[in-house]
Order: structure tokens, then C-alpha cells, then sequence
């Protein structure tokens, strides 16, 4: 896996052709947490199911196995309409993004 982790930093490796769509890809993703609190008041798992299952998808591409598994996490929260669960690995994918950082392959 192309992730390390100390204390602090979660450092991952990210491959040369995806460098300079790192951060867009990034700040996508605190757009999907913004988006996912906000599905989460309306109850509306079916878009919570939807931007799991593109984050289970899109994360390895750029070399962030740990959002694709959160996202996988969230997808399948999701589908069981399992709130506290979804809000939980949104905490984490917080987390994640705060502690992460990129070294170009």
C-alpha cells in the first residue's frame, strides 16, 4: 500500500500522471463531506451511497487506498442506512485529509 503513517502525517505516494490532479481530487473530497452531512439531515442515503461508491472508486487511481476504503465503508453504510456508522468514517475521512500528505512518485 503507498500509504505510511506516523503520528502526524499520512504520506502518500502519488503517481506522476496524477500529481497535478491531486488537488482538485482533494478538495472534491471536502466537497463530498459537505455534501454527505448535508444527505445525512435529509436522510438521503441514496447520494451518500453514490459519492461512497465514486470515492471507493476514484481513490486508488491516485494512489489514496485510504479513501477508497472509507468510501467502500460509506457505500455500504449507506445501503443499511447506518447514520452513526457513515458519520463516524466522515470523522475519519476528515482526519485523513488533515494528516495527509503528497510526495510525487
Amino acid at each position: 500500500m503507498p500509504c505510511e503513517k506516523d503520528d502526524k502525517k499520512i504520506i502518500v505516494k502519488v503517481p506522476g500522471y496524477a500529481a497535478g490532479l491531486v488537488p482538485n481530487f482533494l478538495a472534491n473530497r471536502q466537497k463530498d463531506i459537505k455534501q454527505i452531512n448535508e444527505s445525512l439531515e435529509k436522510g438521503d442515503f441514496e447520494t451518500i451511497e453514490r459519492l461512497g461508491h465514486s470515492m471507493k472508486g476514484s481513490g486508488s487511481i491516485y494512489g489514496f487506498d485510504g479513501i477508497s476504503e472509507l468510501g467502500k465503508i460509506i457505500e455500504g453504510s449507506a445501503k443499511n442506512k447506518d447514520s452513526e456508522e457513515i458519520k463516524k468514517n466522515l470523522a475519519e475521512l476528515r482526519e485523513y485529509l488533515d494528516r495527509v500528505e503528497i510526495v510525487n512518485e
